[in-house]
């Protein structure tokens, strides 16, 4: 049995974003995450998109921790080393009727207290986005995005580095309420904590069932995106969304620059009767089409992967009302603090989220300040950004800089030793990819994965049987082809 103050049960953007909070004071904090790594459910499976606050409903939890979050973004993405980028949005109306829309979204916008939106014309749209067809647009300077695999992996990382326990490949299978604690069963070894926190995201529902809560279900939606080559990249500066169709459960196909060069396709919004996070081809056939009447210049010839993530909805299908976030200590289980349905706007709400959380926690816990706190975590600057002259001096301190690992993301040796020894000593091609990007490119590995591998083994002495493309169960050999012959 371990012990602890609080116990946070999830490891995505929000359940790291409160780690990271909780951090800051006198407390003993775990956190659980039944995956192999962080980030590996819904947040590391979405558009990468800080939202300024004008599509939720006003006078709701979400509206105010939307805007709470996007302004609390900027900053907190400078401490921890984190890209975030104001490219602005463009809601995109085809034709005059959808202007009624763009007006609907700018009043919501204004009572949520979201800054400098205005309705622009077909000519202005065409000054900011010259391949964009669009009749006018709903245009938001302050939207912006950035990489939630890095938010994610730096708000776990700083957290690790002030005190909070992370103990990843850890399944919560029961939950009991003693007296003033929680015994917490997991299928490695028993916690006892006088807090739980439930992150659980897309399993949420079922750890609140786990202590008497049942009354909330959630409703596996998935979302599908094409990911487009970097050399596209310059089809768009915004992000571009188009006014959504009336029967579909979502914001409409919308077109997304990463911080990275490429483009985003996407999202679908299907409801899906267990989370799965397979591709369809008619859903491609879709994106692709509905891409292509806002930005006829796309190609399938541009796709280099597509991928789908799953969203927790609080509303089935066919629903016309959008669910609000739930946040709550229940009432008839003190110290079992909710969290359900954080969909989207969950990525940049989630500082909002930790904060609310924390005050949470302090109406029952003396929250004492943390003296030696350190907030900011070392910016990871790839190499292919440096200068020539700081390129060369790296190189001569350490030659594995100069060899090329992923020629599509120019990723070096040395950069890929560094994501291996990560602090939480998640060693798997998955690992590698979300933390140095290396086979994020346009061959999808095919060139790197041999050298990504040989570099496993000889530094760090793994088998055949240790290489994994992530969690336990996804091996990528079962044995040498000579040692099989053999046999």
């Amino acid at each position: 049995m371990r012990e602890c103050d609080i116990l946070i049960i999830g490891g995505g953007v929000v359940g790291c974003a409160i780690a990271r909070e909780l951090s800051k004071y006198e407390l003993k904090t775990i956190l659980l995450e039944k995956e192999c790594d962080v980030c590996m459910g819904t947040s590391g499976r979405n558009s990468g998109v800080a939202h300024a606050g004008f599509y939720v409903q006003s006078g709701t939890l979400k509206a105010e921790l939307n805007v709470k979050g996007h302004r609390m973004l900027p900053s907190l993405c400078s401490e921890l080393g984190v890209p975030y980028e104001e490219v602005g949005k463009l809601v995109v109306a085809k034709k005059a009727e959808e202007i009624p829309y763009l007006r609907k979204l700018k009043e919501t916008g204004d009572r949520n207290g979201t800054h400098g939106l205005e309705i622009i014309d077909g000519e202005e749209v065409k000054g900011l986005e010259p391949n964009i067809r669009a009749f006018a647009a709903l245009y938001s300077p302050s939207s912006a995005i950035l990489d939630p695999f890095d938010l994610t992996i730096a708000l776990a990382e700083n957290a690790l580095s002030n005190g909070v326990r992370i103990i990843l490949s850890t399944k919560v299978e029961d939950i009991k309420k003693k007296k003033d604690n929680f015994t917490v069963k997991t299928n490695k070894v028993s916690y006892r904590s006088k807090i739980v926190v439930n992150s659980a995201g897309l399993y949420s529902d079922k750890i609140a069932a786990m202590v008497g809560i049942d009354k909330y279900r959630i409703y596996p939606c998935r979302g599908e995106y094409h990911i487009l080559d970097k050399n596209r990249r310059n089809l768009i500066k915004h992000l571009v969304y188009p006014v959504p169709p009336k029967d579909v459960g979502g914001l409409g196909v919308h077109i997304t620059p990463t911080i990275h060069g490429n483009i985003m396709l996407g999202p679908s919004a299907e409801y899906i009767c267990e989370p799965e996070v397979s591709t369809t081809c008619e859903v491609m056939d879709q994106l692709y089409n509905e891409a292509r009447e806002l930005l006829p210049e796309i190609s399938r010839m541009d796709f280099i992967r597509s991928f789908s993530g799953v969203r927790p909805k609080l509303t089935p299908a066919g629903s016309t009302k959008a669910a609000d976030f739930v946040i709550e200590e229940d009432p008839q289980t003190p110290g079992f603090i909710n969290l359900i349905g954080i969909e989207s706007p969950g990525l940049t709400a989630a500082p909002a989220i930790a904060e609310k959380v924390a005050a949470m926690v302090g109406d029952s816990t003396e929250l004492r300040s943390k003296e030696e706190f350190n907030p900011r975590r070392k910016p990871k600057i790839g190499f292919n950004q440096l200068p020539d002259e700081e390129k060369a001096r790296l190189i001569k301190e350490d030659p594995a800089y100069g060899r090329i690992v992923c020629r599509c993301e120019s990723v070096t040796e040395r950069e890929v030793l560094d994501a291996l020894d990560n602090p939480f000593k998640v060693r798997n091609i998955d690992a590698i990819k979300r933390r140095c990007r290396a086979g994020m490119g346009r061959c999808q590995s095919g060139f790197c994965l041999p050298k990504i591998v040989e570099i496993m083994e000889e530094h760090h002495s793994m088998t055949e049987k240790d290489l994994r493309l992530n969690c336990e169960g996804s091996e990528l050999f079962i044995g040498r082809a000579k040692d099989l012959r053999r046999k």
